[in-house]
């Protein structure tokens, strides 16, 4: 039986990317959005529409889904706490529930560097930090939430220091730890991320965990 995916936030970076790889592998897919001209420009005939915004949705929108993405991202940096507080509804309407299974895209900062410490410590000197520092800052505490819930089906995933648009790279793949490539660099494009999410979705192999990936 085609596994049903809804992915949030479909017309994203990320999302757009998802519901590609999704759809290419088959996925029976919707596209959760509040846009849906802008949804059909990108994604025609291709997926199902589920026209709401993210704060709007109700367990009855979503329980008839095998899996759901949360791919949401605030366009305002200083609202960055909408990350924690679309995963605590989510994570709220499915307590105690065989399915569907929820699977978050985290940021980079609540991974260890390998020194003792995690990325958001290292994130936090950059100079020009005060400009965006809020989204892994929130990010990380929305991981932190997630941790702790041990009685729904969810899995995370961070990406690289730089999440970037761009095609399927080979993967590297690891778990608590940042990740870098032979020339030292920390980067994940929206196509490598979006292969990663939904082979895990087609051969799960990660449950109330979080792992992470960069292009290789």
């Amino acid at each position: 039986m085609t596994k049903k995916i809804g992915i949030i936030g479909a017309t994203g970076t990320a999302g757009q990317a998802i519901v590609k790889e999704a759809v290419k592998q088959g996925f029976d897919t919707t596209a959760i959005v509040r846009n849906e001209v802008k949804a059909k420009d990108l994604f025609e005939n291709t997926v199902s529409y589920l026209t709401k915004d993210a704060f709007e949705l109700e367990k009855s929108d979503l329980q008839s889904f095998d899996v759901i993405v949360d791919a949401f991202a605030p366009s305002d940096v200083k609202k960055a706490y909408l990350h924690i507080d679309l995963a605590t509804r989510l994570i709220s309407y499915f307590r105690e529930e065989e399915r569907p299974r929820l699977f978050f895209i985290l940021g980079a900062g609540s991974l260890l560097n390998g020194k003792g410490k995690h990325v958001l410590d290292d994130l936090k000197e950059s100079p020009d930090a005060a400009a965006w520092i809020e989204a892994p800052k929130q990010q990380f505490k929305e991981f932190n939430f997630l941790s702790e819930v041990e009685n729904v089906d969810w899995v995370g995933i961070s990406p690289g220091i730089l999440f970037k648009q761009g095609e399927v790279q080979p993967a590297k793949i690891g778990k608590n730890t940042i990740l870098y490539d032979a020339k030292g660099k920390s980067e994940t494009s929206s196509g490598t991320l979006a292969k990663v999410i939904v082979d895990e979705i087609s051969n799960p192999k990660h449950k109330q965990e979080r792992f992470t990936a960069i292009d290789a």
